[in-house]
């Protein structure tokens, strides 16, 4: 069957002029992230206006999807492709790479004695009852691990001394087997990267085009199951990101876009395209962290200081949590979960990243029935081809956008404005073959059964992570945004007891919109082992200053002019303890350190998230890490309805309501002809091309100044 129409949506002028008039009248920038199903382009204007589009992503040559983009936004909005004066980009081809495995061949080099650190992981067990339990198989086989005799002590002095004829020798293998790149991880390098260099030097001497990658560059921290795998995943995704991003930026300046081009890395942040070459490792969640910054401005306009991030796409949902209007971040995450998506099961990235939980619960995910007679839906997809069996292309399987569509929450003469014609017929044969024959269903009770199991997954999910983090999730606001999540947001904030929602105009290219207002920035880490009992002011001074000064000479790499700021954090845990949690200092606390007040701060973090402190253990730190960035101009804040008034409709559907556990009719609205202060009672759905926000029942939605649908509870219904 022929692939359908490219969904193409280009967002209105009036909707968006305002969200960000602060942009100079010089600035022209383009923002493009790269998803699994589509790619979406953004185009701010020089007056703050944004236009965008969606194009199927090109998976052989990505570049070829962006350019279409490009084009079209450009002949949308009347501006020259020559006037653009900077463009961002954001991309999952890292992150599929790894999951997959269709990077270079690569080899790992590392000390001798540790040749198996990544095959054996660590103790942990991602599902502990399971006596079958399958470990997932590490990046690099064995075959093509090797070590040098060589030992760096845990003080950084070097134990056993490695000879330069070694390292030729090994260069001397690594040319005569035919590796594309090379990953070098040896014990301790963090402290001292001597022989790590030494590696790299003989490397490039025998084989100059080689790509290397070094584990004290990549990834300068301890624990060295984390950073051999971080450096290896750098050197396996190396050449493909390293050919891919040269072949842009040709492509690019052949179409007249002879501007700078900058990559979103996984810390929320921008770097440029030779660090993102150099280090690709650090693009694997750039798509999700666009995301992430794109709700943290939209917290920064509403004055928002606890917000839950909920993006929901075709494959996945991330949910992150934003305080003080920043996302949290952390140093570590996993990469190419295997088994159900749970934590363990992955693989350790040891890089700064915006801190969140990502689970297979997207509008592709497939349901069906297990063993236990129950309803399992994800972690797999369908993805675009064949896609959920709503889409007509010989999909049997149901999948969320078939239970979406047979409970009514799509309009399938209008799906994706129109461009995909859905087919509820087969949705309907679905659910019955797969879920409803099976529990004695109909195909409605059926579809309701597979949407509450993903909504369950998700506020589950959502409920794990604000608890690890110390927080309380009711007293937050839900701001969703992708394709997926207007649908589910509602619910889902039914379910956490959450009591306002905002969905954003422009919700389905959040992320491609988010780049557009990141900083540009870079986080320099380094492990050094400190106990405070023996804290040693100027040393603890000294390396601060100089990770300040890594980081921002990253960063002036990207803008040599800018007013920077930078960001200190310090990695403690009490002795005997096997993790740490990040204590942030000010620029004044890093500048002159003080043992009692780090102390202070790591004890009053400690007992909000632990509830407690542990009396007579002394503390360490044990990472210390810098974040260079540039200022954001601070966020127009959104004014109030100047009257609040009924909503026109364009008529009812028949909607499911779980509350009282069938259909009922739900007013439909059109978003594009609100305006300030229109009311729309749920039951309801909001609709447009991008997406369909659902208006559940006890909660009431306003069409605030910025294009945003605000959606509150009624029992708690205040315009803020």
């Amino acid at each position: 069957m022929a692939v359908a129409p490219r969904q193409r949506w280009i967002l209105s002028r009036r909707n968006f002029a305002m969200d960000l008039s602060n942009v100079s009248n010089e600035q022209i920038k383009l923002g493009v992230d790269i998803g699994g199903t589509f790619t979406d382009v953004v185009l701010q204007g020089p007056d703050g206006a944004l236009f965008s589009t969606k194009v199927l992503t090109t998976y052989n040559a990505p570049e070829d999807a962006i350019l279409d983009g490009l084009r079209q936004v450009c002949a949308t909005s009347g501006i020259a492709v020559s006037s653009i004066s900077q463009i961002i980009h954001g991309t999952t081809l890292a992150t599929n790479a790894l999951i997959e495995r269709r990077g270079a061949k690569t080899a790992l080099i590392t000390t001798k004695g540790f040749r198996d650190v990544i095959e054996m992981r660590t103790e942990s067990r991602f599902e502990q009852y399971d006596l079958n339990l399958q470990l997932p198989p590490p990046l690099l086989a064995r075959n093509h691990r090797y070590v040098v005799d060589e030992r760096v002590g845990a003080d950084g002095k070097v134990l056993h001394p490695l000879s330069r004829d070694e390292a030729d020798t090994m260069a001397e293998t690594i040319a005569s087997r035919g590796y594309h790149s090379v990953a070098v991880g040896l014990i301790h390098s963090y402290l001292n990267p001597a022989h790590e260099e030494m590696v790299r030097d003989a490397l490039v001497a025998r084989l100059p085009e080689l790509s290397i990658s070094i584990s004290s560059e990549v990834s300068p921290q301890m624990r060295e199951y984390e950073r051999f795998n971080t450096v290896a995943a750098n050197a396996y995704v190396k050449p493909m990101m390293k050919s891919y991003l040269s072949r842009l930026a040709d492509r690019l300046k052949e179409e007249g876009a002879d501007c700078p081009i900058f990559l979103m890395h996984s810390g929320g942040g921008i770097i440029s395209l030779e660090n993102a070459s150099e280090f690709p490792v650090r693009l694997v969640e750039s798509g999700p962290a666009g995301g992430a910054i794109f709700a943290a401005h939209i917290a920064s306009r509403y004055g928002l200081d606890k917000v839950l991030s909920f993006d929901m796409g075709g494959t996945t949902a991330k949910i992150c949590l934003i305080k003080n209007q920043a996302p949290k971040t952390s140093r570590v995450f996993e990469v190419a979960r295997t088994y159900r998506f749970k934590k363990g099961s992955g693989m350790p990235i040891s890089i700064p990243v915006i801190d969140m939980v990502e689970i297979g619960a997207g509008g592709g995910s497939l349901a069906h029935i297990d063993s236990m007679r129950q309803i399992r839906v994800g972690p797999e997809s369908a993805g675009s081809e064949p896609g959920p069996a709503c889409y007509g292309r010989d999909g049997e399987r149901p999948a969320v956008t078939d239970a979406d569509l047979t409970l009514g929450r799509l309009d399938p003469d209008n799906f994706a404005g129109g461009s995909i014609k859905l087919h509820a017929d087969a949705s309907v044969q679905a659910l019955n073959t797969h879920v409803g024959e099976a529990l004695d269903m109909d195909a409605v009770t059926a579809a309701f059964g597979v949407s509450e199991v993903v909504d369950e997954n998700m506020a589950n999910a959502a409920r794990v992570h604000a608890v690890e983090n110390g927080e309380d999730p009711t007293e937050y606001t839900m701001i969703a945004f992708g394709g997926a999540a207007p649908l589910h947001a509602g619910r889902l904030c039914d379910k956490l007891g959450i009591d306002r929602l905002l969905v954003p105009q422009g919700a389905g290219v959040g992320s491609a919109i988010g780049f557009l207002k990141a900083p540009f920035s870079f986080e320099a880490t380094r492990s050094v082992y400190m106990r405070m009992s023996n804290f040693d002011a100027i040393t603890v001074k000294t390396l601060l200053a100089e990770l300040r000064d890594e980081a921002t000479g990253f960063v002036r790499s990207c803008d040599a002019h800018a007013d920077l700021r930078c960001e200190y954090k310090i990695y403690m845990r009490y002795v005997g303890q096997g993790w740490e949690i990040p204590i942030a200092l000010t620029s004044e606390q890093a500048e002159a350190p003080d043992a009692a007040t780090v102390l202070a701060l790591f004890e009053a973090d400690y007992e909000a998230l632990f509830g407690r402190t542990v009396v007579g253990l002394d503390t360490e730190i044990t990472v210390w890490a810098a974040n260079a960035t540039t200022d954001v101009p601070a966020a127009e804040a959104v004014t109030k309805p100047a009257g609040i008034r009924s909503a026109s409709t364009s008529g009812t559907r028949r909607i499911f309501d779980p509350s009282i556990g069938g259909l009922a009719d739900a007013a439909l609205v059109e978003r594009d002809q609100l305006s300030d202060g229109d009311r729309v009672t749920g039951p309801a759905a909001v609709t447009e091309s991008e997406t369909t926000i659902i208006v559940p029942t006890g909660f009431v939605a306003t069409h605030r100044a910025d294009g945003c649908i605000d959606i509150v509870r009624a029992a708690k219904e205040t315009v803020q």
